[in-house]
């Protein structure tokens, strides 16, 4: 097999050292050496370590995505003159019982140098700032969201049934009436009549609703859950306010992408964020949604084709697509919420949101290339697109029903 990387190394990163090995193509006579060392990973012992790795000459260094313990070699080896490989552990396992940290980091210089491994996608340090700041928000909402739900169950522990009355625990009216619950009011009606708006009109099953057996420890939990829940909006709206300002450079590209229904400014946020803004880094819009795990996946053996479930993907990015393709989905008179009606029929709801989220993310790939505003296809698209087809399908259905079809055609 041919040697790419004459002089590569390898690497097998731990959260107090690196083993880092060496390998040296021979020439001739010459035979090829591996050296491994061991190497701590403080930041004057990495910088160290780059010194050295450029001393022997190495043109690559492969290295192993191991939780982020990888970070502090990768940061301080971008600007090297060498070539730096963030590997997918996934992609360059060892043989099943020969392997150990020597034996891994030579391992991955075997790879690099014969150039069989790909790196992982490494962002440029202001879109990883940008996720950091994106990946912290959905952190809090999610731990936002747990409080509101121990907050519901301490309700019911009380016998309060407020939110079979109310849409949601995190109204307005709801927070006035539990307000009052902790600072002492016990009668149901004063209570009822603290609802706002359109509540108003359900004032007698509010008065149901809040008789309870509410006291002094429910009134102390749920002060405690409605401050963290604040303390969770507050330092939301600061990253919210961080994330406006990391966002300025890209904030055309997110203009761009809300054009898609279905797709807020926090899902903008985070697709920009996850895929790095730079669109150049996947060849084509198919590699982009495989990399997202929104892709049928490939699974073919002996000719027979096996599940095609799609691989688990960047997690933050599948989820904000899953809010953008349910919101789609029960838009008015789009392509997309055709697209939604048309496979949920057949394939179910979960695969026909994952088939709504791959055609997003495949529009703003093509959008991020052109610097286009999506333009819709339309609700009739899949009507229009085969009138012979649609006719006959629609003509099945009325004999399925019974009724016998003489079709004239408007001239």
């Amino acid at each position: 097999m041919e040697v790419v990387h004459p002089r590569c190394a390898g690497m097998d990163i731990s959260k107090a050292d690196a083993k880092v090995c060496v390998r040296i193509q021979g020439s001739g006579s010459r035979a090829t050496t591996s050296e491994v060392s061991t190497w701590g990973s403080v930041t004057r012992q990495v910088l160290e370590l780059r010194d050295f790795l450029v001393g022997q000459g190495v043109t690559r260094v492969v290295m192993e995505a191991t939780g982020d313990y990888w970070k502090p070699f990768y940061y301080l080896f971008e600007d090297a003159p060498f070539e730096t490989v963030l590997a997918n552990p996934v992609r360059v396992k060892a043989i099943k019982g020969r392997k150990s940290d020597v034996s891994d980091a030579a391992w991955l210089a075997d790879l690099g140098a014969h150039d069989l491994v790909s790196g992982s996608m490494v962002p440029p340090e202001p879109i990883r700032q940008l996720r950091d700041l994106t990946r912290a928000r959905a952190g809090l909402v999610q731990q936002r969201t747990r409080e509101y739900q121990r907050l519901e169950k301490l309700l019911e522990d009380a016998g309060i049934k407020l939110t079979v009355v109310a849409s949601k625990i995190t109204l307005v009216s709801t927070r006035r009436m539990l307000e009052a619950l902790i600072a002492g009011e016990r009668d149901p009606v004063v209570l009822a009549d603290l609802a706002k708006a359109k509540l108003r009109t359900k004032i007698p099953e509010l008065r149901e609703a809040l008789v309870g057996r509410f006291n002094e420890h429910h009134a102390f939990m749920a002060r405690m859950r409605l401050d963290l829940i604040d303390h969770h909006d507050q330092a939301i709206e600061k990253l919210t306010e961080r994330i406006e300002v990391m966002i300025e450079p890209f904030r055309a590209l997110r203009d761009l992408i809300c054009t898609i229904p279905g797709v807020s400014v926090l899902v903008a946020d985070v697709v920009i964020a996850e895929t790095g803004a730079d669109m150049r880094v996947f060849p084509t819009a198919e590699q982009l949604t495989s990399w997202a795990g929104v892709a049928p996946g490939s699974n073919e053996s002996a000719g027979r084709k096996k599940s095609t479930k799609a691989r688990p993907g960047n997690t933050y990015l599948k989820a904000a697509l899953g809010q953008a393709a349910e919101a789609a989905s029960r838009s008015k008179d789009t392509y997309l919420a055709a697209k939604f009606q048309r496979i949920v029929k057949r394939r179910g709801k979960k695969r026909a949101l994952v088939a709504v989220q791959r055609s997003i993310l495949n529009s703003i790939w093509h959008m991020a290339q052109t610097g286009e505003v999506y333009t819709d296809l339309g609700a009739d698209y899949y009507r229009t697109r085969d009138p012979e087809r649609t006719r006959r399908h629609a003509i099945a259905q009325l004999e399925a029903l019974g009724y016998h079809v003489n079709l004239h055609k408007v001239a």
